[in-house]
C-alpha cells in the first residue's frame, strides 16, 4: 500500500519516535532510527503484485528522515504453509510475484524473505477474506470537496461514495483506496541537461558549440558538468535551468490517494453500507479523467494496524496533538523478535470499479488553470502546472540563428530537437491505456 510508506517518512520525521506494537508493549527509541518498512499487499486481481522493502534512515547532516531501498533480498510468499512462490526484484527494494499469481479467499499467505546479510524475517500468516461487491457508485462535483489546505485554498474536486451490501453471517473488515488516471502529455523534465534519444559520444564535440550523440539507445536526461570539460568541449552554463519534454506515445499520470479509510461492520452487520465517501478526487483540470475505486477485505489484525494510522492521521496536526507514531506491523526479526519492524503484510480480496469523470458538471476554474502567469493553450498544460506549480518550458527548436533563444546545451545532430520523450512505466505513470478508459 503506497500510502503507508508516504505516512511513515511523517511518522519518521519527529525527533523521539515512539513505535507502538500490534501488542501493548511499546518501545521509544531516540536519535537515530533505522529501521525496516514493509509494505506489501496481495490480491485475488489480476494485476501486478509487489512487496516493497525500505529502510527509513536519517540524514547524519540534515537529521531528515527518508526511505533507502532495500535491494539485493531474497522474498517469498508462502501460500497455505506449503508452497513457496519466489519474487523477483524489478527496480530497487520492489519484488514482484510471478505475472500469472492471483491469491484465493480462504487461503493463508506469510512473507518472508532474508537481507543479503543473511538476516531473515517472516511475517504472521494472512487469511484472504471474502469482500462484498460496491452495488452502486455516486460521483457529485463539490466546490469544497478537498479538505482544507491539500491544494492551499482551493478544495474543487468529485466526491465519490459507493452502495454496499454488507454480508450477515460474518464479521467483515473493510478498506478503500483510491487511484486516479489522467491523460499525461509531458514525460520528461532536465534540470541543468537536455533530453537525448541516443547516447551522448565521450570527448567527441562539434565547432566548440555541439555534443554528439551516437546511435546507441539512451532515452534519459543527459547533464554534462558544468563549465568546459575540455578546451575544444561546449561550455556549460551553472544555475537552475530546466526543459520539459512532451511524450512520444500515449501516456497517463497515475495518482494515489495517501489517506487510510477502514471500517468495522460491528454495528452495522447485514445492513446496507450507503453513499459512503471513498474518494475526493481534485479538479485539477477540465479533461476527463478515470478513477478505479478498490473495496478490500482485511482481517482482524490487519484492521487494527490500519485503524491505529487513520486515527493518528485524522486526529494530528494541532499543538496539543501527540505525534503520529510508527507503528510496528506484523513482520518480526527471526532470530530477534525485538527488533521494530514497521509495515504490514496482508492478503486482500478486492471489489474493483472504474468511474469514468467527464467533468462536465463542474463549474468555477480547474486547479491547473489557476496559473498567475496566465492562461494555458496547450493540451496538458493544466495538469502540468498542478503538478509542478509551473508551466512547461521546452527545449528552444533550431534553427539557432538571429535572435532566437538557443538551448543552453546543443547536442548534434540538431534535425530532431527538441525530441519527444518515452513514458516511462511505473507507480506514478504508465503508457498503457487504463482499464475504462473511454477515447
Amino acid at each position: 500500500m503506497r500510502s503507508l510508506a508516504i505516512l511513515l517518512i511523517g511518522c519518521f520525521a519527529v525527533t523521539a519516535l515512539v513505535i507502538a506494537c500490534v501488542d501493548p508493549e511499546d518501545t521509544t527509541l531516540r536519535g537515530t532510527v533505522d529501521v525496516i518498512v514493509v509494505d506489501g499487499t496481495i490480491t485475488n486481481l489480476a494485476e501486478p503484485q509487489s512487496i516493497r522493502l525500505n529502510r527509513s534512515r536519517a540524514d547524519q547532516l540534515t537529521g531528515r528522515f527518508g526511505m533507502l531501498p532495500i535491494t539485493k533480498a531474497t522474498v517469498e510468499v508462502v501460500v497455505d504453509s506449503a508452497q513457496v512462490v519466489a519474487c523477483h526484484e524489478t527496480e530497487d527494494g520492489t519484488y514482484q510475484l510471478p505475472a500469472d499469481f492471483k491469491a484465493q479467499i480462504g487461503h493463508a499467505y506469510q512473507l518472508r524473505f532474508t537481507l543479503g546479510d543473511g538476516t531473515q524475517y517472516v511475517s504472521t500468516q494472512q487469511i484472504m477474506q471474502p469482500i462484498a461487491e460496491i452495488s452502486k457508485v455516486y460521483a457529485e462535483f463539490n466546490s469544497t470537496s478537498l479538505p482544507a489546505g491539500l491544494l492551499g485554498d482551493f478544495r474543487a474536486g468529485h466526491d465519490i461514495s459507493i452502495d454496499t451490501q454488507d454480508p450477515a453471517d460474518q464479521h467483515n473488515y473493510y478498506q478503500w483506496e483510491w487511484k486516479l488516471y489522467e491523460r499525461q502529455y509531458w514525460c520528461r523534465s532536465c534540470v541543468q541537461g537536455v533530453y537525448a534519444v541516443n547516447k551522448i559520444i565521450p570527448h567527441r564535440y562539434l565547432y566548440e558549440y555541439y555534443f554528439v550523440a551516437g546511435n546507441e539507445p539512451y532515452e534519459d536526461c543527459f547533464t554534462p558538468p558544468v563549465g568546459k570539460v575540455e578546451d575544444n568541449a561546449p561550455l556549460v552554463p551553472g544555475g537552475y535551468w530546466y526543459y520539459d519534454y512532451t511524450c512520444r506515445t500515449q501516456c497517463w499520470e497515475v495518482l494515489h490517494n495517501d489517506a487510510i479509510d477502514v471500517f468495522d461492520d460491528l454495528y452495522s452487520n447485514g445492513g446496507l453500507i450507503a453513499k459512503r465517501k471513498v474518494a475526493q478526487v481534485p479538479y485539477y483540470s477540465h479533461e476527463p479523467c478515470l478513477v478505479d475505486i478498490r473495496q478490500k477485505s482485511l482481517t482482524k489484525d490487519a484492521y487494527r494496524y490500519y485503524k491505529l494510522f487513520q486515527d493518528q492521521t485524522q486526529n494530528s496536526g494541532g499543538l496539543a496533538d501527540t505525534p503520529p507514531t510508527a507503528l510496528a506491523g506484523n513482520v518480526y526479526n527471526v532470530a530477534n523478535r525485538k527488533e521494530m519492524v514497521v509495515g504490514y503484510f496482508t492478503a486482500s480480496a478486492v471489489s474493483l470499479i472504474h468511474q469514468w469523470l467527464d467533468r462536465k458538471d463542474t463549474n468555477g476554474i480547474p486547479y491547473g488553470a489557476m496559473d498567475p502567469t496566465g492562461p494555458h493553450t496547450n493540451a496538458g498544460d493544466d495538469l502540468f502546472y498542478a503538478l509542478n506549480k509551473r508551466r512547461p518550458y521546452p527545449e528552444p527548436p533550431p534553427p539557432y540563428i538571429g535572435e532566437r533563444e538557443e538551448p543552453k546545451v546543443r547536442i548534434w545532430p540538431n534535425t530532431n530537437r527538441p525530441p519527444t520523450a518515452i513514458c516511462v512505466s511505473g507507480d506514478s505513470r504508465t503508457p498503457y491505456k487504463p482499464a475504462g478508459w473511454r477515447d
